[in-house]
């Protein structure tokens, strides 16, 4: 069987499959989307159960005064708990899944998904274990935004980015930070200001550079 094929070895987790099940997904084939391609939003109705192979997919939620907060992004191994939310819950999805990257990933179909729920406790735990983790995971960006200060946000976000860019300078629009650290886009560019004024940061038009790498580390650390 090629490398292709049998996807489920990039799952550890999945392992452990029962023959059965694991014949059954073996037959369903990876798929890719560019960057920027949208593959999902509010409204829309669950189409199965995706795994990301490879590559980001970024989930946004948007308020009805317009502004967007980031709630996750979706990698490899990872799962996506509005999908699950809908498959588990017959649920349309409430947020938008935006292709950060390249994009390889596997839907299983409803059908196919329900007989692996039903018959595979390996499959079971997997779906289980990455719903608690994802929902951890929105607790602690709930008590981030409730709790912890812009700029210590900011911080964050801004080495977050520069530890994906794999470099100090990172390609990014004030408005992309405001959705990601969960404010408004005047509230990140009055925050820039002040970061740049101190020697945290170099602004530039669509880019910005990290200068002070640890007074921004002591600064993304306070709670």
């Amino acid at each position: 069987m090629d490398v292709e094929a049998n996807w489920i070895d990039r799952y550890r987790a999945l392992a452990g499959l029962e023959p059965e099940t694991r014949e059954e997904l073996l037959t369903l084939k990876p798929r890719r989307a560019p960057a920027g391609a949208r593959m999902f939003s509010p409204g829309s109705a669950c189409q199965g159960f995706v795994l990301i192979l490879s590559g980001h997919v970024r989930v946004d939620m948007t308020g009805r005064g317009g502004r967007s907060i980031l709630l996750y992004r979706v990698g490899p191994s990872e799962t996506c708990v509005q999908t699950t939310l809908c498959m588990l819950g017959a649920e349309a999805y409430s947020a938008e899944g935006v292709a950060e990257t390249e994009v390889e990933f596997l839907v299983i179909p409803p059908a196919a998904f329900e007989r692996a729920m039903a018959r595979s406790e390996t499959f079971r735990r997997f779906v289980f274990a990455r719903f608690a983790a994802r929902l951890a995971e929105m607790m602690r960006l709930l008590e981030t935004i409730a709790f912890v200060r812009v700029d210590a946000r900011l911080a964050r976000a801004l080495k977050g980015r520069a530890e994906r860019a794999g470099g100090p300078e990172i390609a990014v629009t004030h408005q992309a930070l405001a959705e990601e650290v969960g404010t408004a886009r005047e509230v990140v560019s009055r925050q820039l200001e002040g970061f740049r004024r101190d020697g945290l940061v170099a602004v530039s038009r669509g880019r910005i550079r990290l200068v002070d790498r640890a007074r921004l580390d002591e600064l993304a650390s306070v709670i």
